[in-house]
């Protein structure tokens, strides 16, 4: 990660050390950072020094703003770290509440929604990619970090290694699926754009794998080609297949061990 690229404050050396020791993802560290960075940005001053009133009145001016519940959430969560385990300040949160975040059902293609959507992705790297989110139910962050070595079509599964909460597990591979990851592995090959051994979505620079952000912009543009109206994100296209499943009456614990949750 970049958080230590330029000069950086006692403070924020120790806060990278604190999340370090707990070996936070990448991803968790620098929200966290972020969010620290809201807070200093409104006081004007480190926020080292800062008082309950003074964390109240952010939180008032972050709603007053129109941020969302979810982002506020997010940003206490950060704060949180920094006041409880890197400054042992934890009377300083007193006033800080989180916000209730609405409960929405999650939006659901139907299978011509589906067959659209993937049809519109004229990409081959793309098409393998989001092919994976809906045939294989893995998370964004999953498929970027997949590897050539994680397919095996041998027993036909896919293993994702240290997926959320830092679990390893298998998804299925379908004959479909494997015949789309062939067909941009040859292409990629040819192209000199994948490495033997390498990440199975490189970036340009192909010692990189592509990023969760661009995923998600490529999700968002392929629904757009495809006349879908509904908000479409790569996590729906998990939702979906789920929801399929459990129209065509697969097991509901079946369905539970396919999304790799932990609670039905």
């Amino acid at each position: 990660m970049n958080i230590q690229a330029q000069p950086i404050s006692p403070l924020r050396q120790r806060m990278i050390e604190d999340m370090t020791m707990r070996k936070l993802a990448a991803e968790t560290q620098r929200a966290y950072i972020c969010a620290v960075l809201k807070l200093a940005r409104f006081l004007k001053h480190s926020p080292a020094t800062a008082t309950a009133e003074e964390l109240r009145l952010f939180q008032l001016q972050l709603v007053a703003q129109g941020v969302s519940a979810i982002t506020i959430n997010t940003t206490l969560i950060g704060l949180r770290f920094l006041f409880q385990e890197t400054l042992q300040q934890h009377s300083t949160l007193a006033r800080v509440r989180r916000v209730t975040v609405p409960k929405r059902l999650p939006e659901v293609l139907n299978t011509d929604e589906i067959a659209r959507f993937l049809a519109a992705i004229k990409e081959p790297k793309y098409c393998a990619a989001l092919s994976i989110a809906y045939g294989s139910r893995l998370r964004v962050g999953e498929i970027g970090a997949l590897q050539i070595s994680d397919i095996d079509s041998q027993r036909m599964v896919i293993r994702v290694t240290q997926g959320k909460k830092y679990k390893d597990r298998y998804a299925l591979l379908s004959p479909m699926l494997l015949q789309r990851l062939r067909g941009w592995w040859r292409f990629a090959h040819a192209k000199g754009k994948i490495l033997h051994s390498g990440w199975l979505f490189p970036r340009a620079n192909i010692n990189q794998h592509i990023s969760a952000r661009q995923l998600l912009r490529v999700c968002k543009l392929t629904a757009t080609a495809a006349g879908i109206s509904k908000r479409v994100s790569m996590h729906a296209l998990r939702h979906s297949f789920a929801t399929h499943l459990l129209e065509a009456k697969v097991d509901i614990r079946v369905i539970q061990v396919l999304l790799g949750h932990k609670k039905l």
